[in-house]
């Protein structure tokens, strides 16, 4: 993971191999509160597109992490929330386009894609990876509980157009979410949309880390295979995750900088500290213990670390 403010990474990802991410946002700054966010609660809910950072830090940031010939598959736009929301964001695409010939993904929940401009800067990115977790209004509510105005028909009219018009690779993500799009009438709705879309993958997910609300869980396996044959998907939880890699030489500050982006659960934060050769673990988790920053959630037998 980058000392840096704005890059970081790699991390592993079980879609795109070795994921450099790049966040043009502060963190928890988006425009929805899923219930199922890994990262927690939304603190920062807006829904007005601005400039958060200027692109010459970020740019900058970039380069640097170039010059350290550290390998990655895939520069991912991410952020710690709703990428789109960010006003350079395609020059951003652009700037990254011209320093790196690895492929360029966003990852987003797709509430913008109604703005033609918004399409516009996402038609310079290889790969946009949308999220389609909602089948109706109520269910939109119930799930992303997105901010005030945003209507449920709006955004997947944007998703509708953006699906014809882009020219790179269009990669669905939904979250399967238990008692809420997981039954047979919330699949078949979910399959009627699809059939107004233009896509190349479909991945169906379910809540693998700790959710925003602990209420929150996943559905049978059962039921997320008779997802996947109904929507004509793959699930994701079936794909394999590799190691985190981080070039912060203190461990302790390397793993607050990954947790800020991705939570870790209590064997990949040991996984993490033993490739690095980490002389004293259990102080490492000792401190995490007492960072009143850090939240220790425990969820489906695991421990899992991550930023307040």
């Amino acid at each position: 993971m980058s000392g840096e403010q704005y890059v970081f990474g790699p991390v592993p990802s079980r879609r795109l191999g070795l994921s450099l991410g790049l966040s043009p946002l502060p963190q928890k700054t988006c425009n929805y509160a899923c219930v199922y966010c890994q990262l927690g609660r939304t603190s920062r809910m807006i829904n007005e597109r601005q400039e958060f950072v200027p692109l010459s830090i970020m740019v900058t940031e970039f380069r640097n992490f170039l010059k350290s010939g550290v390998p990655f598959d895939v520069v991912t736009i991410v952020g710690e929330g709703e990428p789109t929301l960010a006003l350079n964001l395609g020059q951003l695409l652009s700037a990254v386009q011209e320093l790196t010939d690895k492929p360029v993904a966003v990852i987003t929940n797709g509430s913008w894609l109604a703005a033609e401009e918004v399409r516009a800067a996402l038609q310079k990115a290889d790969l946009v990876l949308p999220s389609l977790d909602a089948y109706d209004e109520e269910s939109f509510r119930q799930i992303n509980r997105p901010w005030g105005k945003l209507k449920f028909k709006e955004v997947y009219e944007g998703l509708r157009c953006f699906s014809q018009e882009y020219q790179g690779q269009l990669w669905l993500e939904t979250m399967l979410v238990q008692g809420l799009n997981d039954d047979e009438e919330a699949l078949k709705k979910l399959k009627g949309l699809l059939q107004g879309l233009k896509y190349q993958r479909l991945y169906l997910n379910t809540p693998v880390r700790p959710p925003a609300e602990s209420w929150v869980t996943p559905p049978a396996p059962a039921v997320v295979q008779k997802a996947v044959q109904l929507l004509g998907g793959m699930s994701i939880d079936s794909l394999a995750e590799g190691s985190f890699y981080s070039e912060i030489k203190d461990d302790y500050a390397a793993v607050l900088s990954i947790i800020g982006r991705h939570p870790l659960n209590q064997h990949e934060l040991s996984s993490f500290l033993a490739s690095r050769q980490c002389p004293n673990p259990e102080v490492v988790l000792s401190k995490l213990k007492q960072e009143q920053k850090v939240e220790i959630v425990f969820y489906k037998g695991y421990h899992t670390y991550r930023l307040v």
